[in-house]
């Protein structure tokens, strides 16, 4: 396969396995798709929505957030981990949002990343589903992935974001990395991987990769 067939392949299975696509994270708007993706930080989706709505109950916007405490927010988002600095980073989010922007999440990836405890990735994955503006937001999943099927050799996401972008069409990207981080935890985990279920990876993987796979598979 050309490196162009490789990448119409992988296109065309994401879109066979997941003709509709599920939103990981619960959200109703892009201030609490915003938050939930900054909980998500070191923690499973599945903590983060459980979580959520115990958090949301009492404030769901910048408003109502700022009338509680940095220590009451800590103590509702505990269960997903480094609650010190996340109800900091939700707390100064809020207020600058009240400031400097009328209570409203900005659409543009200047202003995101200026608010405490937002980086790359968390403003890419609020400006692709929240706004629908094409970004590319790379996790572990999609690093991993896109390293087995030899379609990057970054050694980090940074590398893996810029090499996704240039390889994938731009109207694509949106879908693709929804479908890819499905694909990564259904077909392609980092742990109990079975290369017989990974179509994608068992098709045009890395030599390397499938190598070493198969020698463990060996022993």
């Amino acid at each position: 396969m050309t490196k162009a067939e490789k990448v119409q392949f992988v296109i065309d299975t994401l879109e066979t396995l997941y003709p509709e696509i599920p939103i990981p994270l619960d959200h109703k708007d892009p201030y609490t798709l915003l938050i939930a993706v900054l909980l998500s930080a070191q923690c499973t989706d599945v903590r983060v929505n459980l979580t959520t709505p115990h958090l949301f109950a009492k404030a769901d916007n910048p408003y109502d957030m700022i009338k509680l405490s940095i220590d009451e927010i800590a103590d509702i988002i505990r269960p997903c981990g480094l609650a010190p600095m996340k109800s900091k980073g939700i707390h100064g989010l809020s207020q600058i949002l009240i400031d400097k922007h009328n209570g409203i999440v900005p659409a543009n990836f200047e202003d995101l990343e200026e608010l405490p405890a937002v980086g790359h990735k968390t403003a890419s994955v609020v400006l692709a589903q929240a706004f629908d503006i094409p970004t590319f937001p790379v996790d572990t999943h999609i690093h991993r992935l896109m390293y087995r099927w030899n379609l990057t050799n970054g050694k980090n996401v940074e590398q893996t974001e810029k090499d996704a972008k240039r390889i994938f069409p731009m109207e694509t990207w949106n879908r693709l990395h929804l479908q890819m981080i499905w694909y990564g935890r259904e077909y392609s985990p980092a742990r109990g991987w079975d290369l017989e279920k990974d179509i994608i990876t068992k098709t045009i993987g890395r030599k390397s990769v499938l190598n070493e796979y198969n020698k463990k598979a060996l022993k």
